[in-house]
């Protein structure tokens, strides 16, 4: 067998290739055991973007395809750079490097259930106090210096512009309905004024979802215990990051929506910050309202683009 990781050029080809981890597998433990790594538990991660093996309970080695630097980059220089500026633990480099000019990391394993096995059982009050949780995490991330991460591409005014360019095309490609796509000429207009272009940047994770935190109980008590997952780092204005548990987890309800930006630090939802923020959430670079939003039945429940802000963002 060969023990050198190919090239790709195409996407689709390394997600065949990841997806048939005994192409890879022995390659991902030659490079532990370059570390001096304890390789007696191995564990495979099927899902994800990446090569990811777990070593032990200790360890994860995140290997990245040529095609992907860039979000080795963001790895990498996001916890470098969060690292000691938070509470809530994010996982530390243990050590870098190269195979066949694919980058990788090994850094340490965090403790806890993965919030995507827990959220859909919770009662509502634990949900809105774990929202609420997300959203002082989502703000003490951006509190911490920008450092390098400053450089980091895109940069914000050229993301925006791009997806503001894209964004009928991209709706109608993943099927909106001609209801939601026939607002989207005046929502975009209205973001062009609603959303900062020359703001002070801070550090946009992009993906604050369940599959992306680890959970811990006490008492009976669910709080966050870990975040990870940092390939999608961007700079830029802060409310972006308020989409994925926007999206995905307050569900239109309102104490799930007011925990989130309360915690966030927004003690008002007015008219503009809706705005603002459904334009973001169809401006989003994972953008695909028919899956994202977990709202039962809210294409029947809203006629247009305004009623479905009010829907999403209730109060």
């Amino acid at each position: 067998m060969s023990m050198t990781l190919p090239h790709f050029t195409h996407a689709e080809s390394f997600r065949a290739f990841r997806s048939d981890a005994p192409r890879w597998f022995p390659i991902a433990l030659d490079i532990a055991r370059g570390h001096g790594l304890d390789t007696s538990a191995p564990h495979v991660f099927a899902t994800g973007t990446n090569l990811v093996v777990g070593l032990g309970d200790k360890l994860i080695l995140k290997i990245f395809p040529p095609l992907l630097h860039a979000q080795f980059v963001s790895e990498r220089g996001s916890l470098a750079q969060l690292a000691g500026h938070l509470d809530l633990p994010i996982p530390e480099i243990v050590a870098e490097g190269t195979r066949d000019g694919w980058p990788y990391l090994i850094i340490t394993r965090l403790a806890g259930t993965l919030g995507s096995e827990v959220w859909p059982q919770l009662p509502e009050d634990q949900k809105e106090r774990l929202l609420r949780q997300i959203g002082e995490t989502i703000a003490a991330v951006q509190r911490a210096p920008l450092g390098p991460l400053a450089l980091i591409e895109p940069r914000w005014d050229d993301f925006m512009r791009q997806q503001m360019q894209g964004c009928r095309a991209r709706h109608e490609r993943l099927g909106l309905a001609p209801k939601f796509l026939k607002g989207l000429d005046d929502l975009l207009r209205d973001a062009a004024k609603l959303i900062p272009m020359d703001a002070p940047p801070v550090i946009l994770i992009g993906e604050y979802i369940p599959e992306n935190f680890l959970l811990a109980c006490d008492d009976g008590q669910w709080s966050l215990a870990g975040l990870f997952d940092f390939g999608d780092v961007l700079a830029g204005w802060r409310d972006y990051d308020l989409l994925g548990p926007g999206a995905f987890m307050a569900a239109g309800r309102p104490g799930r929506v007011r925990s989130l930006l309360e915690g966030f630090g927004y003690a008002k939802l007015d008219y503009a910050l809706k705005r603002r923020l459904t334009a973001l959430m169809l401006l989003h670079r994972a953008s695909d309202l028919n899956s994202h939003i977990c709202i039962e039945g809210w294409q029947e429940k809203a006629a247009d683009l305004i009623e479905l802000q009010e829907l999403i963002w209730a109060e």
